[in-house]
């Protein structure tokens, strides 16, 4: 069972209101088979769920606050065009992007997370931004800052998954089932991007 952080504005997992993917179960699963997904992985991304779930607000202001702030290309899709911060829309997307990490680990990976995944890329894309929290900032995040930070977010998860004195062996377990997580994650919300690249622009 996934362990939700409350009530947070704008999270709607498993609800009525989100579209199902045009990702079959069975084209997830051949994801899986890609990425070399094992039934360890399942268990040790869970492992991490336990090893992060008190430490998510850390780690997401680490990112946000620490790396993403300080890069003025990832830093506007949280602004105002004219560069003013949002607090509003930081807090709430804060909170989800916290539950994404728990999902990321606790989540079965069937049908309602699947869909969801599809949602959050939506959510990214000029489909959708701005839209759920009411707010004016970019249209859009370029699909290409969000897989290059994949690479941010791996590098700086290790620390945390690290921190509850697990083995070096099982931090490594740990890490490379997150890994493969995030690079699944990330050929799935690449769909709507690609299906949404003719004339957007949005790479």
């Amino acid at each position: 069972m996934n362990r939700a952080i409350g009530n947070i504005p704008g999270y709607a997992y498993g609800s009525e209101t989100i579209p199902p993917s045009h990702i079959s179960i069975g084209e997830l699963d051949e994801l899986k088979v890609t990425v070399g997904w094992t039934d360890d992985d399942s268990i040790f991304l869970r492992l991490a769920g336990e090893v992060l779930e008190d430490q998510t607000e850390e780690i997401v202001g680490h990112w946000r606050s620490g790396i993403i702030a300080s890069i003025p290309n990832l830093a506007r899709h949280s602004q105002t065009p004219e560069g003013h911060d949002i607090p509003e829309y930081a807090a709430n997307s804060g909170k989800r992007f916290e539950q994404w990490i728990m999902d990321t680990c606790l989540r079965p990976y069937d049908q309602e997370w699947l869909d969801y995944q599809m949602e959050i890329a939506r959510r990214h894309t000029s489909a959708m931004k701005n839209k759920i929290d009411g707010v004016r900032s970019t249209p859009f995040v370029p699909l290409r800052d969000i897989v290059a930070f994949i690479a941010v977010i791996n590098d700086t998860i290790r620390t945390y998954l690290a921190s509850k004195g697990h083995s070096a062996g099982d931090v490594d377990k740990m890490h490379r089932a997150w890994s493969k997580s995030l690079q699944l994650q990330t050929a799935l919300w690449s769909k709507v991007y690609v299906d949404m690249s003719q004339g957007s622009g949005e790479w």
